[in-house]
């Protein structure tokens, strides 16, 4: 028969503990009982969920389906109120009794609340779960004034969240150097000023007394008198272990459950691991020595006693607000017979300390730069006699073996610390699975898919061990602005980067071309859903003069016909301005519009006054048209209303940019006149119900749209496509059409993100369509307040056009 395995706690320690017990043995009936209601999930990325980078989908690290196939009885949403360990039996608080002859406690750590009035209002919140985050993301947003109360790595990562939302954010912190325990006055000074240059104010040095307002926080009091306005308010001050169950089970507790170094309580049949421990007198808050703990408990609970814990070494890695910040050791210079050696670059953003004494590395600061901690963590834990190297302790010469650095690292030493990975599980991965790329070893093993600041180091394994290494192809935009465009999106989130040239100065060469310069310009604005600094000299241009350039230095005009459809006055519109402006050519176009073409750029805006019709943005890298049939309004084989549809999905997206052009198409029924099968988007009627496609292409190469969902009603019709549209927004590569966009993150990731996404991230996409939707207009009224020079007629040109000058 099995032994009866509970486990309290279903957060990262507690299950990282069990997978590696299931590695051992399956010879243990688990129960594993949740405060929470959700599956174990990566804690370390709530900043990232908070900051709008990542859905609750992207931080799940064990999924229910993992629970089920290794037959693990889950109790999510259930609190353990009694323990009986002289019957060996916990009671949830329902009165539910479940039996036990193994124990582990894993109940974590909660958040610290230091006494002040006023803590209970509504508006005050802590930052420890998802479902904070959620509230937090609820209450956030423009014109919100939040007050962190905290300096330390959670209270700057909410602080960075809140800020990315909108808010107005102040962090108050009571020690006069943010991360104090992990940093020196230089150091904190260094990320207090990369904070404040993101626009977050900065409060060191102040004692919070009170929390005033009536019902809900309104203000934040300080000791020395000093109000500051806040309604919303986060207290990140420090946790404390959950260590009141152990107590009740009789085990030994000081402020944590007291653990021996094979994690073992003083009952011999409970256990404990993670933030509610205490072992040699040292608490814990950082994961890396939590995972260490779980591998120690699992070999000690299934009779593979032999590992042993020894302590966290006083290290830790961390990226705060995309600063990489590494400490470890003793840096306090005060304390005799020490010497300290520093580097800095203010302009970079650069700091680094390392302590010695008696020719030996005592302790070590990295801001802004980690890339060598594993070299400097080598010589702390060897003591290494570094006199000889004096020259090279900052910036070590070039390696001739390029292998070397990766080859000192011990197998066991944890290389990604959020998530506990070490070396020989990275070398496991590339023997038993066969990983040569960074993706593959994140698919694998987790590594970097925290923090990243590991990737480096990962890589530098990968080359050192796979033996067909692929360097994962992140192209980057161009070398003025030398990151790809995944990268820059986030830097313009994270750093609430509103302006091109903002980019440019921080990210860039200030100058940018003709290559980076439309990108960026795509970017800040979909990021900001519209609201940003606009650019127009960092516009093609087309965009520039909203119309389409010719080669002999004349422009086109394509008024808007939704839908394709017009009316006798239109046509009688473009009639006379056609003969008025002597316009050599009117064509009738592919997508259902009429073309003017010749048109001298100084008579556009008196051309678009008299027409008195939208834009049709035929030249914009945006939405072109709708191309619809008559569908059953008057074909006798239409099923669906494909005119009022296509009106209508025409009047929601027009006036928007996307990564390039982008062609629709509505037909009423599978006959599909209007070609719906090779538009970026396509909905298809049919008999009762709509197919929604996407992807599709017509132009040097013919594909098919892949099907996106079928849906029975056209509003849900619509909303699809809108979703496909906003997600394709904001994931597309600037100048990607939308065929290579499915190609390269597969539909599957597509729908699974769009129309089979959680309410949230749909309402999300839908949301932020809106508010774009909300601050575009017609291009074409910028004929009443043109720019200086913006329709001065340029002079032919013999050599092709380059459509980035005039």
């Amino acid at each position: 028969m099995k032994e009866r395995l509970v486990v309290i706690g279903n957060g990262m320690a507690g299950v990282a503990c069990v997978e590696q017990i299931l590695k051992h043995t399956q010879e243990f009936d688990i129960t594993i009982f949740g405060d929470e209601t959700h599956t174990n999930y990566n804690r370390i990325m709530l900043s990232s969920v908070l900051a709008g980078e990542k859905e609750y989908d992207d931080i799940v690290l064990n999924g229910i389906d993992w629970y089920q196939k290794h037959r693990i009885n889950t109790k999510l949403g259930v609190r353990i109120a009694d323990i009986d360990s002289a019957v060996r039996t916990v009671t949830d608080a329902d009165g539910n009794v479940t039996a036990y002859d193994k124990l582990i406690f894993a109940t974590g750590s909660s958040a610290f609340i230091p006494p002040m009035a006023g803590v209970d209002k509504s508006g005050v919140f802590v930052f420890r779960t998802y479902d904070d985050t959620r509230q937090l993301l609820e209450l956030s947003g423009p014109g919100i004034k939040a007050v962190v109360i905290g300096g330390g790595l959670l209270g700057l990562e909410a602080a960075r969240g809140l800020q990315v939302q909108g808010c107005d954010v102040t962090v108050v912190h009571l020690a006069d150097t943010l991360m104090e325990r992990q940093l020196d006055s230089i150091g904190g000074g260094y990320l207090r000023s990369k904070m404040e240059a993101m626009g977050i104010r900065v409060l060191c040095g102040r004692s919070t007394q009170a929390l005033l307002g009536g019902t809900h926080v309104e203000k934040v009091l300080f000791k020395d008198g000093e109000e500051i306005d806040a309604n919303l308010v986060v207290i990140a001050a420090g946790i404390r272990p959950n260590s009141a169950l152990g107590k009740q089970a009789g085990v030994t507790v000081n402020r944590g459950i007291v653990v021996n170094d094979q994690m073992e309580t003083s009952d011999p049949n409970i256990f404990a691991v993670g933030e509610c421990t205490e072992h040699n007198g040292q608490l814990f808050g950082l994961v890396a020595p939590l995972f260490e703990q779980g591998k120690v408990l699992a070999a000690t609970i299934t009779g593979n006693r032999g590992p042993v814990f020894a302590g966290a070494s006083p290290a830790s890695k961390l990226k705060i607000m995309g600063v990489e910040v590494f400490s470890a050791g003793n840096f306090d210079c005060s304390r005799p017979g020490v010497e300290a050696i520093r580097y800095e670059d203010s302009s970079l953003g650069i700091y680094k300390k390392l302590v010695l004494k008696d020719g030996r590395l005592e302790g070590v600061i990295l801001v802004g730069d980690a890339s060598d901690d594993h070299r400097y963590m080598d010589w702390l834990r060897t003591n290494k006699d570094l006199s000889g190297q004096r020259r090279h302790l900052l910036a070590p010469p070039p390696a001739e073996d390029k292998g070397q650095d990766v080859a000192s690292i011990p197998e066991g030493d944890t290389i990604c610390g959020c998530l506990g990975v070490t070396k020989g599980d990275i070398i496991h991965a590339i023997h038993a699975d066969g990983v040569c790329t960074m993706a593959q070893l994140k698919d694998k093993t987790r590594a970097s898919t925290g923090c990243g600041s590991c990737t480096s180091l990962c890589k530098s394994l990968l080359r050192a061990v796979a033996p067909e290494f692929e360097e994962d192809k992140a192209k980057v935009l161009c070398d003025c602005v030398p990151f790809p465009q995944d990268k820059i999106r986030e830097m313009i989130q994270s750093q609430r980067l509103k302006s091109v040239q903002d980019v440019l100065d921080i990210y860039g060469n200030g100058r940018g071309c003709e290559i980076c310069k439309p990108a960026i310009s795509y970017l800040v604005d979909v990021v900001w859903c519209g609201d940003h600094e606009e650019d127009r000299s960092a516009r093609f241009i087309n965009d520039r003069v909203h119309a389409n350039i010719q080669k002999d230095g004349t422009f086109s005009v394509v008024p808007r016909m939704r839908g394709g459809v017009t009316t006798p006055a239109e046509l009688r519109k473009i009639a006379e301005v056609a003969e008025k402006y002597n316009v050599p050519l009117v064509k009738v176009t592919g997508s259902q519009r009429l073309d003017l073409l010749g048109v001298k750029k100084e008579d556009l805006p008196k051309m678009w006054e008299d027409l008195g019709m939208p834009s049709g943005q035929a030249y914009a890298k945006g939405l072109r048209m709708v191309k619809t049939c008559v569908g059953d309004e008057f074909c006798r084989f239409g099923t669906q209303s494909a005119l009022s549809t296509g009106i209508e999905l025409e009047r929601r997206l027009e006036n928007l940019y996307t990564p390039h052009k982008t062609k629709l198409a509505v037909v009423g029924c599978p006959r599909n006149c209007a070609e719906a099968t090779v538009k970026d988007i396509g909905l298809i009627g049919q008999d009762g119900s709509w197919q929604v496609v996407v992807g599709g292409a017509a132009g040097k190469g013919v594909r098919k749209a892949d099907l996106l969902i079928t849906v029975e009603t056209t509003e849900l019709a619509l909303e699809s496509a809108e979703l496909f549209f906003q997600y394709y927004r904001e994931n597309g590569h600037y100048l990607e059409r939308s065929y290579d966009f499915v190609e390269r993150l597969g539909m599957e990731k597509v729908r699974r993100e769009t129309v089979y996404a959680v309410d949230e991230a749909r309402q999300g996409l839908l949301d932020r369509l809106r508010k774009s939707k909300e601050r575009s207009s017609d291009a074409w009224l910028e004929r009443y307040n043109p720019r200086a020079t913006q329709f001065v007629q340029i002079e032919p040109m013999e050599t092709p056009v380059n459509e980035f000058a005039n």
